[in-house]
């Protein structure tokens, strides 16, 4: 088992990790939230990039090629290493088995599972344009030997809660517990919760019980300490 103590890679490594495009290693993206595209009524904006781009993937860009899925198949898998899943909508039966399988053969996958989410959306509730407001993924975190869990007596508004040596900013975040130990596959949960690790087959998953890290909707830059967290943690956890 990798200890997650030793994830958490000093901010400053983002000012080194800017590199020509042809030399970034290549990473997967499958989300609901508008990443990569932006959330914009406006199509032709979305398609000519002409929309102002989101803050995350331009932090993710500094280190990685970013290839965006729209399915977990194993043909879209295929020559995938790195895995991001943020946020992601409900998997079909065959996407979690495939995704399992990808894993085990040794891919590095990192996940952001919102059991709340409180990210504005421009689209309204039902809009299938909309992000997924709560992350269903059972199933494969049953396979992997964990429960997210919610308390839904918490106060809302976001504070920052360490796990192990990092620090996250959150707002209604969730908890994960193991189910069994023994199996397997292994993994650790931080004291929080908030935070977990599996070694699943030759493969390795982190998985962060709540997506606020990628939020920003306040006024001039992003500050240097949020994105400095999901810097480090995107870099450590995908073996940048």
């Amino acid at each position: 088992m990798i200890f997650l103590a030793a994830l958490f890679l000093s901010a400053c490594s983002a000012g080194q990790a800017d590199q020509r495009v042809a030399d970034r290693p290549g990473v997967g993206l499958f989300t609901s939230l508008p990443i990569y595209w932006g959330e914009s009524d406006n199509i032709n904006a979305i398609l000519d990039g002409s929309g102002k781009p989101d803050w995350v993937r331009e932090l993710v860009e500094h280190r990685f090629a970013i290839q965006p899925l729209d399915a977990l198949e194993p043909d879209t898998l295929a020559g995938t290493k790195r895995l991001i899943m943020a946020q992601p909508r409900p998997l079909a039966p065959s996407e979690n088995l495939a995704l399992d399988e990808w894993v085990r053969e040794g891919g590095r996958l990192l996940v952001f599972a919102d059991p709340m989410l409180t990210r504005h959306s421009n689209f309204a509730i039902g809009d299938k344009r909309r992000q997924q407001d709560v992350v269903v993924l059972s199933p494969i975190l049953t396979r992997w030997g964990l429960e997210l869990f919610f308390d839904d007596e918490q106060a809302e508004g976001e504070r920052w809660v360490k796990a192990y040596d990092g620090e996250f900013p959150v707002n209604l975040p969730g908890q994960f517990r193991l189910r069994s130990a023994g199996g397997e596959d292994e993994c650790i949960v931080s004291e929080t919760g908030l935070l977990a690790q599996c070694q699943v087959g030759k493969g390795r998953v982190t998985l962060l019980a709540d997506a606020a890290v990628l939020d920003w909707e306040g006024e001039g830059e992003v500050p240097a300490k949020r994105t400095g967290a999901l810097d480090s943690l995107v870099a450590a956890s995908l073996d940048y």
